[in-house]
């Protein structure tokens, strides 16, 4: 969930959300087949909230958490529910020997080249091993786009998305991708969330703000920053207007897959 090359994660923010976010992680280990010996690996484990889903499905196992942030791993470590928590970045690492499960939500579309990606993590697999990823496929949908759309306007000489490609591809994709790799499962689910008033800014930015708007922000200063999120607001009003009680309706689209080796 941390990506490489951006500040530190703030986890209170990213937390805010937090049965939304877990929901698909379950929905992806619930995909999970049997597994041969071997440890569990939480990439891009952030806080830890998928830990006890974890535990409680493979309780027997060494179950060790990967993030690149600080911040989330200290969150993490709290509860004590993983064996081991290691700092590093998951564009990178590898396991020191062989696993039964990577299982990685909602990090992979912070990182380039899929193909190697996930044909390195595959890889590090025992025979029988399983790669479980889930990632959002978010950014056509005006949460997304209009981030893009503002920013290269006001800010043309910080943003520029003239080359730009959506980071996530459709499910159908990675099903071609990794067939010659293992056994695939790939899908796609869209989940109507319901967020409630936010007391401050518009729902969707609330939510947006602790992951998708943080590259964005880290580019302005603060008018610039207001300026942005002024009109950024001003337009989500309009593309998800509140109902009587102030919430609003946020359909969210998601990619999962599994690859058995």
């Amino acid at each position: 969930m941390s990506p490489h090359g951006f500040e530190d994660w703030n986890p209170g923010t990213y937390a805010r959300f937090r049965g939304l976010r877990l929901r698909p992680a379950l929905d992806l280990l619930a995909q999970v087949p049997e597994l041969p010996e071997g440890d569990i690996v939480d990439l891009g484990c952030g806080s830890g909230a998928v830990a006890g889903a974890l535990r409680m499905r493979f309780p027997l196992r060494t179950l060790t958490g990967v993030d690149s942030s600080p911040a989330m791993l200290d969150e993490a470590r709290v509860p004590g529910l993983y064996d081991r928590l290691i700092e590093a970045d998951a564009a990178t690492w590898t396991p020191e020997a062989p696993v039964a499960l990577i299982f990685s939500n909602a990090l992979c579309h912070w990182l380039p080249d899929h193909a190697g990606l996930f044909a390195r993590l595959a890889g590090a697999l025992g025979p029988g091993g399983t790669l479980a990823v889930q990632m959002p496929r978010q950014f056509a949908a005006p949460s997304h786009a209009l981030m893009r759309e503002i920013a290269a306007r006001r800010f043309p000489d910080r943003f520029d998305f003239s080359g730009w490609l959506p980071p996530v591809a459709e499910a159908a994709a990675y099903a071609r991708m990794l067939a010659p790799l293992g056994t695939v499962s790939a899908w796609e689910t869209s989940y109507v969330q319901r967020l409630d008033p936010a007391g401050e800014g518009h729902p969707v930015r609330r939510f947006t703000e602790a992951t998708a708007l943080r590259p964005f922000a880290a580019k302005l200063d603060g008018e610039d920053l207001a300026a942005f999120l002024t009109e950024y607001e001003a337009a989500l009003d309009l593309a998800y207007p509140a109902g009587p009680d102030g919430s609003v309706l946020f359909p969210f689209t998601r990619v999962f897959f599994t690859l058995t080796v």
